[in-house]
């Protein structure tokens, strides 16, 4: 996720975990821009993503989910996912679509996740 992560979406993904017993990985996607070197250090946005990623592994492990948290940079979200799944593998992937007015991948990304997901993928659409 990038931004605000939808709480049916992490929900959704904690429950997945937990019937599964996985270990939930929720991983931050930060975009680089092009004035920016690849591996710039991006402090703010990485002071933006510690506490969703802390609010997420407390909502995990209230659960009782393991987790595994990630912070991926790349230029798009895409570039992100992609650099994420050459460094991890996955057995299972969820992505949040976007709903009223509400963060996700756009339908490209989303047809570009499905099309060269290494594994199975789940693309949650929260109701309104």
């Amino acid at each position: 996720f990038s931004g605000s992560l939808d709480e049916s979406v992490l929900e959704a993904a904690i429950r997945i975990a937990r019937a599964e017993e996985a270990v939930l990985v929720p991983a931050y996607l930060l975009l680089v821009p092009l004035r920016y070197a690849e591996d710039s250090p991006l402090r703010d946005q990485v002071k933006m993503a510690m506490p969703l990623l802390e609010a997420v592994e407390h909502a995990a492990l209230r659960a009782g989910v393991p987790v595994d948290a990630r912070i991926e940079k790349g230029r798009t979200l895409t570039h992100a996912v992609k650099r994420l799944w050459e460094a991890e593998a996955f057995d299972r992937i969820v992505a949040p679509a976007p709903s009223n007015g509400r963060e996700g991948f756009t339908p490209k990304e989303l047809a570009w996740l499905l099309t060269n997901a290494p594994s199975e993928t789940l693309v949650l659409k929260p109701a309104a």
